[in-house]
């Protein structure tokens, strides 16, 4: 016996203050997860956020795009129409070029 308490009494007080001792320890580590978890969410939005707002930077000119596509239009028209004069002026009657013919 020591100070009144039998040994038991004193094994049972510091097996208690021991789990105690654990079981704060698992709540820290716990506790410390939830913050990085929050931590890591809050990343998250913030990221999806700054893609919505880039996103919305990036389409507000699509009136643009039936003009841009008529202008697409009208330089392929163009380009079919040298082709062609190309194609007319390169080749003679018999279907043979007449670059690099002699005269």
């Amino acid at each position: 016996m020591t100070n009144g308490f039998h040994y038991s009494e004193i094994t049972f007080w510091y097996v208690a203050l021991g789990i105690g001792f654990v079981v704060v320890l698992v709540v820290i580590a716990l506790l410390t997860l939830l913050l990085r978890l929050v931590q890591d969410i809050d990343n998250g939005v913030i990221g999806v956020r700054d893609t919505l707002h880039r996103v919305s930077g990036n389409t507000s000119a699509t009136y643009l795009i039936a003009e841009t596509a008529s202008g697409v239009d009208d330089v392929l028209n163009e380009g079919l129409q040298h082709h062609l004069f190309l194609t007319r002026v390169m080749t003679s009657g018999a279907g043979r070029p007449k670059i690099g013919r002699r005269a």
